[in-house]
């Protein structure tokens, strides 16, 4: 059976580019029929951020990312935290040293420091100098009586090639003298995620180990543990790294980068799971839109790319903005309201769907639709922006507004056309027209130059309403030309 796993540590808020590895896993598994696992590798408690663990499973839910088997999720293969399987690494790095695959090692965290400096100053790759590995027997049972300091360290070899297979870069050699003997058992008992995740992946019957492809340079030493181990090893598929738009690695100094950031702006998890799946993976066509049966039908790793995927904001905006213009009215009415609550506390029903159906398709994103219902909703709070105060302050603003609240106050009865009806005799009778006209009007009523149509704005307010907007508009302009 194919079994992914997605790995996270429990540092913060989940990455975008966590969140694509998740869901590169999820696929891959759900395409086969698979199961998909969540391991939570928390063996550096010095990085662990409370709280972090239950956020990461709430967000793989809210992305419907959803585990097979992990906490929470169950199991039977568990424990699926790394800190409750101590003992389980324990066992398994003594039979390493048994093998003559590990040894300990007693170098201070000083000896290692001045090491780095000296070798750095030689223009040398830092690396161990191996010192420990030929410590005499004698020796290192008497300093493991004496309860010294130390990790223990496995063997890599000092000569030749380790080969890796990758599922999306092939056959990727790696020259023994680059391989570090690496660190497994730290002085403290926990294991390093070199140890911890051979270890588990085993275990736990992972199949497939997809990543990002900064663990690339980690994988032979992985290797080399399944090989000592004398196990099989998983098949390896590295992802390449999300890129900002001028190709530098995804960074918060130019966006976001957490998944809550993007909920906390109400972006749709189908519009981002979506997004997300582009990002290094394509269906071999110009299809775009995909629901997750669609994806998890259509994925492959074949089809995943070695390049570097371009995180393009505006491109997630235009997704998410199909997915809200995709959605039945009721649905996206009941989203405005959960999503706003505050702001539509004495709605009913009608009139959520009548504001609903007005600002549906005026934005992309939530946060740009709520601009355009609070011109519905809100009297303007001033008119002082140049583009703005290029239409109020003329003086045929005042004739507009003069003529267009006569008209309205005059309606028997107010809607939408019947006050585009009076706009049209207020050209006539005025001889304004176009852009002149028309922007007055939307000044007056909303104290923004740009937004919704005016016929939406006036079909779900109130003629009393309209009228107090215009008329506080006509005292403005009135101001602003009596000044000039």
């Amino acid at each position: 059976m194919i079994r992914t796993r997605f790995a996270p540590s429990p540092t913060g808020f989940l990455h975008v580019g966590g969140l694509r590895t998740a869901l590169y896993n999820y696929l891959f598994a759900k395409n086969h029929n698979g199961r998909f696992i969540l391991r939570i590798e928390d063996t550096d408690q010095s990085r662990k951020v409370p709280g972090a663990v239950e956020n990461l499973i709430e967000t793989l839910k809210w992305a419907k990312v959803t585990p097979d088997e992990g906490p929470e999720f169950g199991g039977d293969l568990g424990p699926y935290i790394q800190s409750q399987r101590l003992e389980i690494y324990r066992q398994h790095v003594h039979s390493l040293i048994e093998k003559g695959h590990a040894y300990y090692c007693f170098c201070s965290t000083d000896r290692l420091d001045a090491l780095r400096k000296q070798q750095i100053a030689e223009h040398k790759q830092p690396r161990y100098d191996n010192h420990c590995r030929i410590l005499p027997d004698s020796d290192v049972r008497k300093r493991l009586a004496n309860n010294e300091p130390h990790v223990i360290r496995m063997k890599t070899p000092e000569t030749g090639t380790v080969e890796i297979h990758d599922l999306i870069r092939g056959d990727v050699p790696f020259p023994a003298e680059q391989l570090d003997d690496q660190v497994l058992m730290k002085s403290d008992g926990y294991p390093t995620y070199h140890l911890a995740n051979v270890v588990d992946d085993h275990l736990m019957q992972i199949s497939h180990v997809i990543r990002g492809e900064e663990w690339l340079p980690s994988t032979p030493k992985h290797q080399l543990l399944y090989n000592y181990f004398g196990w099989d090893s998983p098949q390896f598929a590295h992802l390449s790294l999300l890129l900002n738009p001028d190709k530098s690695k995804l960074s918060k100094r130019q966006g976001d980068v957490a998944v809550e950031d993007y909920r906390n702006k109400k972006y749709k998890s189908e519009a981002l799971i979506n997004f997300l799946a582009l990002l290094g993976w394509n269906p071999g066509d110009d299809r775009e839109i995909f629901s997750m049966e669609g994806l998890i039908h259509e994925f492959s790793l074949e089809r995943v790319s070695k390049s570097g995927a371009i995180f393009n904001l505006e491109k997630l905006d235009d997704i998410n903005g199909k997915y809200i213009r995709g959605e039945k009215i009721e649905t996206f009415s009941f989203e405005l309201r959960q999503n706003y609550p505050d702001m539509f506390t004495n709605f009913n029903d009608n009139q959520m769907l009548s504001v609903s159906e007005s600002t549906q398709s005026s934005g992309d994103t939530f946060p740009s639709i709520i601009e355009n219902v609070k011109m519905i909703l809100n009297d303007p709070t001033s008119y002082d922006s140049p583009e703005i105060m290029e239409y109020l302050t003329k003086p045929e603003s005042i004739k507009i507004l003069e003529s267009l609240l006569k008209k309205t106050a005059e309606l028997q009865y107010f809607n939408a056309d019947m006050f585009t009806a009076a706009i049209k005799n207020v050209q006539f009778e005025t001889g304004i027209k176009g852009k002149p006209l028309w922007m007055t009007i939307r000044a007056a009523l909303t104290g923004k130059s740009k937004g919704i149509e005016i016929h939406e704005i006036v079909k779900n307010i109130s003629k009393e309403t309209c009228l107090k907007r215009l008329e506080a508009a006509l005292k403005y302009a009135r101001r602003q030309t009596s000044r000039n």
